[in-house]
């Protein structure tokens, strides 16, 4: 099957979104450009790494402050209906310095665990999607993204891990109900 390329350049739209209840959501990115738009699937430790690594990024190149990364705003919701290009194995980061944008790029989960390095001209390889953001739509995606992340089960306050409802067998409390 021949690869697929998704180059969204300045997207309309550009989001980190989960369905379903906190703790058992699936996450999801999703980039929107006139008609098209293409949506993948992630974990949620992705999508946390991810706004984490974007606000650290735009902070090393004078692009926003960390505290504008970590405060406000408010849980996206995606477009729909849902369909899965593919489930994303490796996220990349990348700043163009003449053009002062970011550029995300993900790609599918290998079956090898390689991840070689694939020209947008070969017809062969894995699929990509690649967004490309200037400096504000890039922190709007970071703070949406750590705000959709922080909407989860709280954090148990002795081992990290997070709390269910009824409870969880805490490690650090020697196994006991926490």
């Amino acid at each position: 099957m021949p690869r697929r390329l998704f180059l969204f350049d300045h997207p309309e739209w550009f989001t980190a979104g989960a369905v379903g209840d906190p703790g058992s959501r699936a996450f999801y990115l999703q980039a929107r450009q006139d008609r098209a738009v293409v949506t993948v699937g992630l974990e949620k430790t992705q999508v946390a790494a991810l706004a984490q690594r974007i606000g650290e990024l735009l902070v090393a190149v004078g692009e926003g402050g960390a505290e504008a990364v970590v405060s406000g705003g408010t849980a996206p919701t995606l477009e729909e209906p849902l369909i899965e290009a593919f489930r994303v194995g490796v996220l990349a980061l990348g700043w163009d310095p003449e053009a002062r944008s970011l550029f995300v790029e993900a790609r599918p989960i290998s079956e090898d665990g390689n991840y070689p390095e694939v020209a947008d001209d070969e017809p062969e390889g894995p699929d990509v999607l690649r967004v490309r953001l200037d400096g504000p739509a890039a922190r709007r995606f970071a703070i949406a993204a750590s705000a959709l992340v922080a909407a989860g089960r709280p954090a148990c306050p002795f081992c990290g891990q997070p709390l269910d409802p009824s409870g969880h067998f805490c490690p650090r409390m020697n196994g006991h109900l926490n």
